[in-house]
């Protein structure tokens, strides 16, 4: 591996423009071979660019509208990940404390008891109660003042700039909030669960929340054959409308829903925790910063950066990207907010070498339609995270082609299976309605590492990742000179609609 101090030149080159090396010549079988995946019928009158590069060398292979911005959709999740490593570290972790300035007499705390959260994305209903046994456990019974809710360490803008109105409800597109709570172990903030079941044939369906937050169900589905199930939550509420029809004998119907408002729901949460354990709070809840001279009496510590990244990463998780970016923000400029957060990204990045002063953000996931990024930047960014000390980390939390296992193949565990991409390609996929994008590491059938990057947008059929696939086999096979047969891929159907993450609606 490079020196750092090489790949950051080397990165800056390749931003600028100045390649280290020329690009193929157009009669080479590589190039010919990736013009005809990329001529492909479809794709007529669409954007698509694709850069291919050298990963040591920064010799440009391929090259078809590099330095054009596109729509990045969840390969943005790249830059976020980079800065966040850089800017926070592999071994960075959020609090949950429970705090008081109160003293205590006997069993009772005089005063109010703060629940102050700082971004935590992975916190569970688990990690509340367990922060309601250690009080009841020091010997805690009563709290003679009101439980307060601290979600004051990031901002109060909930939702990104750009994201869809429609998209709201949907899990993947859940509220940003300092103190929030995850379903499961998906860690999906700002979420849950509502499971719907059969009952009594003719009868209702039975409807459970996980977890058990306050969220009103008005359930008019029946257990009946035929219909099916759906399960909305009414816009500006937490009122969760079920309805349909769910037939006798049938599987759980499992709806992910993002909820309004996540902070007063962990409050009610931890309230009913609390009294679960022994301990009441006289006073209502109440939502507020927690004083300076505050003394922590529990703390949650969240798993390390570098273990959250492998669920970001592989099943891209919008929340956790708008985590980091608000973290950062708090980190860099003393404010959580999304404006604060990607100044800190672009100056963390263009400390890696990587000049982003041509690309636009306004979140960290890439689920706004206003982002963009050229395929060039992803090229850089991936050439240069490979000298940096967190680089194992960010390799290994990348999806891997072909891999079954959820927390491995991830976005792409049912993609190029059976072929040299197979265990072999790690990369970010990317996926909104007329955007596709794959971005990431392949190595050749003789041994040269690359990095590429390949995004569409403005596609009018199902989405191209067969062609995504292909193109991705076709490195992967490469030996320098010689053309490659072109086959269909294994496991892409070019006839599928394809408008979100696969991971977001639970299809891989």
């Amino acid at each position: 591996m490079r020196s750092r101090s090489s790949c950051l030149l080397l990165s800056l080159t390749l931003v600028l423009g100045v390649a280290a090396g020329a690009a193929a010549e157009p009669g080479d079988p590589l190039v010919a071979d990736l013009d005809r995946l990329l001529g492909e019928p479809r794709l007529t009158s669409a954007a698509v660019g694709l850069v291919v590069r050298d990963a040591d060398t920064g010799d440009l292979l391929y090259d078809r509208s590099g330095r054009t911005r596109f729509q990045p959709a969840s390969t943005a999740k790249l830059l976020t990940a980079a800065a966040a490593l850089e800017g926070l570290g592999p071994d960075h972790r959020w609090d949950t404390d429970l705090a008081a300035t109160g003293p205590v007499r006997g069993s009772v705390l005089l005063g109010d008891l703060y629940l102050r959260g700082t971004g935590d994305p992975t916190a569970l209903a688990g990690d509340y109660d367990a922060l309601a046994a250690r009080l009841a456990a020091s010997g805690v019974r009563v709290v003679r003042g009101a439980l307060v809710a601290d979600d004051t360490w990031f901002d109060q803008v909930p939702l990104g700039t750009g994201w869809a109105w429609d998209d709201e409800t949907y899990s993947y597109n859940a509220q940003t909030s300092a103190l929030t709570f995850a379903p499961d172990t998906d860690y999906e903030p700002g979420s849950v669960v509502v499971r719907v079941s059969p009952g009594a044939e003719g009868g209702p369906a039975r409807v459970r929340v996980e977890p058990p937050v306050e969220v009103e169900v008005r359930n008019t589905a029946v257990t009946a054959a035929g219909g099916g199930v759906r399960v909305q939550r009414a816009h500006g509420t937490n009122v969760v409308h079920v309805d349909g029809s769910i037939a006798p004998g049938a599987g759980d119907h499992v709806a992910r829903v993002a909820v309004d408002g996540p902070t007063a729901l962990v409050a009610g949460l931890f309230r009913r925790s609390l009294e679960a354990h022994g301990v009441v709070v006289t006073g209502g809840t109440e939502f507020r910063a927690t004083p300076a001279s505050a003394r922590v009496l529990a703390r949650h510590r969240s798993m390390p950066l570098r273990e959250l990244l492998v669920p970001f990463l592989k099943l891209s998780n919008n929340l956790h990207a708008e985590a980091l970016v608000k973290t950062l923000g708090r980190r860099w400029h003393g404010e959580g907010s999304w404006s604060a957060g990607l100044r800190a990204v672009a100056s963390l990045l263009s400390g890696l070498g990587v000049d982003v002063t041509a690309s636009r953000l306004v979140d960290g996931s890439g689920l706004s339609r206003m982002d963009a990024v050229s395929p060039e930047v992803l090229v850089a960014l991936l050439g240069a995270a490979r000298a940096e000390p967190w680089f194992a980390d960010w390799y290994g939390a990348l999806p891997v082609a072909g891999r079954p296992d959820r927390l491995e193949g991830g976005t792409l565990r049912n993609r190029m299976a059976g072929t040299a991409a197979a265990g072999n390609v790690r990369a970010k996929t990317g996926t909104l309605t007329g955007v596709s994008a794959l971005a990431g590491y392949v190595t050749t059938a003789d041994g040269r590492r690359l990095v590429f990057s390949l995004v569409s947008n403005n596609y009018v059929s199902a989405a191209p990742k067969d062609l995504e696939d292909a193109v991705a086999v076709r490195l992967a096979s490469d030996r320098a000179g010689q053309g490659q047969p072109q086959a269909r891929v294994a496991g892409a159907d070019a006839g599928a609609v394809v408008e979100l993450e696969c991971s977001w609606t639970r299809s891989c």
